[in-house]
């Protein structure tokens, strides 16, 4: 069986990025703008309705059982978001931070976490603090040009549309083993075709 692709629609800003990805252990993820289109749908009660992707979803769910730690940091409070975060099985989500770094570096103290074992996936100037912290900071395609700047990958995909599971792809395919993320998912019928 051909091994899994290491090519992929979006852009390692460096050369040493493909290779810098197989430390990772860990992603922490923005909400608005990344694991959304950065769309606010207001109620009348002032509560927001969010639109997630089912892709980004199957691809926090690959990431974990392929050993892969997730968590969030939002700026918001939103119940439509912990409920998401719940269903997907991510532990480590924390609401209400525009301030971002003190969570972060809580999460990697508490995880065990060195700089260089840590991705963070942002689109806006409050994702920059973070992304200058870890080791393999991330951008959506249609992130502010300021975070573009700090990225080492910067997707092909937008916020809200599988930006989520293409870097969660290219993670796992930065570990050179071969192996096909769809394969966590064809345990009865196979590995699936590449």
């Amino acid at each position: 069986m051909p091994a899994y692709t290491t090519d992929f629609p979006g852009t390692a800003v460096d050369g040493l990025a493909f290779f810098d990805a197989a430390r990772v252990r860990f992603i922490v993820l923005d909400v608005d703008g990344v694991c959304t289109d950065g769309k606010l749908y207001m109620l009348e009660n002032g509560r927001a309705i969010k639109c997630f992707s089912s892709l980004d979803g199957l691809g926090i769910k690959t990431a974990l059982k392929a050993g892969i730690g997730v968590g969030v940091i939002t700026g918001r409070d939103d119940p439509c978001v912990h409920a998401r975060m719940a269903q997907l099985g991510v532990k480590e989500y924390h609401p209400g931070h525009e301030s971002k770094l003190a969570t972060l570096h809580e999460i990697m103290e508490r995880n065990r976490l060195a700089r260089e074992e840590v991705a963070y996936m942002g689109d806006d100037w409050i994702d920059l603090d973070p992304m200058r912290s870890v080791g393999m900071p991330i951008a959506v395609a249609n992130a502010v040009a300021q975070v573009k700047k700090e990225a080492r990958y910067i997707t092909a995909a937008r916020g809200g549309e599988g930006a989520v599971r293409e870097a969660v792809e290219f993670l796992l395919a930065a570990r050179m083993d071969g192996k096909n993320p769809a394969d966590w998912w064809t345990t009865d019928t196979g590995p699936a075709a590449i």
